[in-house]
Formats: structure tokens, C-alpha cells, sequence
């Protein structure tokens, strides 16, 4: 992983960063975090916080929207799920990583730092995303997520946020290549 984001970063390659396994003994969602930040020096920033972890492990708190998503019902892997309001035990874990995201998104924005400032809870989902977005490919902000890829639970909101908040060709520079020998 350390060498393919090294290369990432020589090439200023923008990533989204999913952790894994989150079903699994051992699974520790912050550990990740500081891992990335501290391992890798990288900046990552949280869209999601999990609902429990290993075998508690039953769905995310969307940070943008403030929405809980759980997934019931192992049988349809992942393809089923509800959305209902963040549980009141983890209101207060949800705000802080929440204002984390937004503080995090206004370092990115004049405009945006300035209404955080003034009224930060005007800020809507739709700016957040498009300032993600932009910081994002600038290499500013990792997005970061989790879930369970073998359970399929969270790949839709990776899959979303991959549409989302990374480059598709017309916003990155034409690639030059070579070939070796010709002149």
C-alpha cells in the first residue's frame, strides 16, 4: 500500500481511500485514519464514520447528510439497505467528525471558510460535495470511507463516491507518453 501511494503521489494521482473489513476482528476505523495521516503524511477526510465494527459492524453515518445507513440483512449482500436518523449514542461522535469534514472543506474554499466562519451550518450537502470534489483532484483532501467489500456493504457509496469526487477525463491533463528507442 506505502509503495503504490508513493507513486500515487509522484504522479498526482487524487484518491479515495476505503477501508476494509470492517465486519473483521481487528477493524479500527480511526486507527486507519491516523494511520494515513501520520504513516503516509496524507490529509484524509472522513464522509462516513462506522455504525460498530468486527461482528457489530452494521452500517455507516453519512457525514454529509447526517443520515444513518444500516445494513440489515445479510442474504442480499449489501444491495438492500435503510437510511434513518444518525442513533442518539452516536449524535455526539457524528457532529465532531462532521465539523471536521466542513472545517476541512473550508481550509479548501475562500468562500466556503468564510460562511464557516459566519453560519457554519448553512453550508449545504450539494457545496460540500463540489468543494470535495475540487479538493479532491487538487490533492488537497483523501475522502475517506469503510465497509465490507465481501458483504458488498458501502461498495454503492465508494462506487458514488469514485463518480463524485474524482477526476473524469476532461478535468485532468492529456498524458504524454514516449516510446522507448524512438526519437
Amino acid at each position: 500500500s506505502e509503495t503504490v501511494w508513493r507513486q500515487a503521489e509522484k504522479y498526482g494521482v487524487p484518491r479515495v481511500a476505503f477501508v476494509n473489513k470492517m465486519d473483521r476482528q481487528g477493524a479500527d476505523f480511526f486507527r486507519v485514519y491516523n494511520d494515513i495521516r501520520n504513516k503516509l503524511k496524507a490529509n484524509p477526510v472522513p464522509l462516513v464514520i462506522p455504525i460498530g465494527s468486527e461482528e457489530n459492524f452494521r452500517g455507516v453515518v453519512d457525514l454529509i447528510t447526517m443520515k444513518a445507513i444500516f445494513w440489515y440483512d445479510d442474504e442480499n449482500f449489501g444491495s438492500r439497505f435503510v437510511t434513518e436518523e444518525v442513533p442518539e449514542d452516536m449524535m455526539e461522535q457524528a457532529l465532531e467528525w462532521r465539523t471536521k469534514l466542513v472545517e476541512s472543506a473550508a481550509e479548501h474554499d475562500d468562500e466556503l471558510l468564510e460562511r464557516y466562519f459566519e453560519h457554519p451550518d448553512s453550508i449545504t450537502p450539494e457545496e460540500l460535495h463540489q468543494v470535495i470534489r475540487k479538493s479532491t483532484i487538487s490533492g488537497g483532501i483523501i475522502p475517506m470511507m469503510c465497509g465490507s467489500a465481501f458483504k458488498n456493504k458501502g461498495i454503492q457509496r465508494l462506487l458514488d463516491a469514485v463518480c463524485a469526487y474524482l477526476p473524469s477525463p476532461v478535468d485532468i491533463e492529456a498524458v504524454v507518453g514516449t516510446v522507448p528507442g524512438y526519437k
